[in-house]
């Protein structure tokens, strides 16, 4: 049995898919079933309420071999340390609790980073730090080491579509990974079924280029036929863009962290080879994904 959290978020719900397509047995925690398409309810176990909540997860992980683990992102809280790790310890102590043999994490790059950077990057601080809590339980454990996603973009849909331009607080020429979620859920998928590792591991999912915005400003006037331009803007106009998606105090300064850590080299730190190199190129997913969102 292998149990998906956030079965109906951009990732689980593309894990909870593979896994059912190669004919897994699945068990899901979902605050709403009735978000679950109908076909995908009538082929799962359902368990219902949060994944932060010690008697979901110890119902969930009864006889549970694998688990996938992804904490929900939360754009209001407050107490970013209780987001990450206060809603992790319950499954933590569930993981040992019920024997589970396999947890996949979406995590973040960072690890092994100079400590200026990785210490003081928002949200991927935190995300190393519920990896070792996750780890320190003992369990085999594989962190999927990300960089930025691809379908971040997706947020500045209407700005490309009404002004020709996104924005973000990076250098122009600052060459980054990103990645698709599609290949992060296969990589995820991948591991909750294979029971041949154990251990400790992480696992970087890099997409298959590094790009800047100026970049990726280019691929983006190929693919909608009209120029699209890249405008660098400062960590206050930034901030200033998150307060106005009503963000919480809180969530932005760990958002301005992480992109002044990333436009510092974050995440250019893992080498990128072969196993890491995922196959979704930001020119297929602009085809794809971002072209008919900006479109309608």
């Amino acid at each position: 049995m292998i149990v998906v959290t956030t079965p109906t978020g951009n990732i689980g719900r593309q894990v909870l898919a593979n896994l059912l397509r190669d004919g897994e047995s699945v068990r899901v925690i979902v605050r709403d079933p009735t978000r679950l398409p109908g076909q995908v309810r009538d082929r799962v176990e359902v368990v219902r309420g949060s994944h932060g909540d010690a008697g979901v997860v110890n119902e969930a992980f009864d006889g549970a071999a694998a688990v996938f683990w992804l904490v929900p992102p939360d754009p209001k809280a407050e107490d970013l340390k209780a987001t990450y790790l206060e809603f992790t310890q319950p499954a933590c102590d569930a993981f040992v609790r019920h024997q589970v043999q396999r947890v996949v994490g979406v995590s973040a790059l960072g690890r092994g980073t100079a400590p200026a950077l990785a210490g003081n990057a928002g949200l991927v601080s935190l995300s190393l730090a519920m990896d070792d809590l996750i780890a320190a339980t003992g369990v085999s454990y594989r962190s999927l080491a990300l960089p930025s996603f691809m379908e971040n973009m997706l947020r500045q849909a209407a700005a490309i579509r009404a002004q020709g331009m996104f924005f973000l607080p990076l250098d122009a020429d600052r060459r980054l990974p990103s990645c698709a979620t599609r290949d992060i859920a296969a990589v995820a998928s991948r591991l909750l079924a294979d029971v041949s590792w154990s251990g400790l591991g992480s696992v970087p999912v890099l997409g298959p280029e590094d790009l800047s915005g100026d970049d990726m400003a280019r691929i983006m006037s190929d693919v909608f036929d009209r120029p699209i331009r890249f405008q660098q803007v400062t960590e206050e106009q930034f901030r200033a863009t998150l307060a106005g998606q009503g963000q919480s105090a809180a969530m932005i300064e760990a958002m301005v962290d992480m992109m002044r850590a990333k436009n510092s080299g974050l995440d250019n730190a893992e080498p990128r080879t072969p196993l890491s190199t995922a196959p979704t190129t930001f020119r297929q997913w602009c085809e794809e994904v971002l072209r008919p969102a900006v479109l309608g």
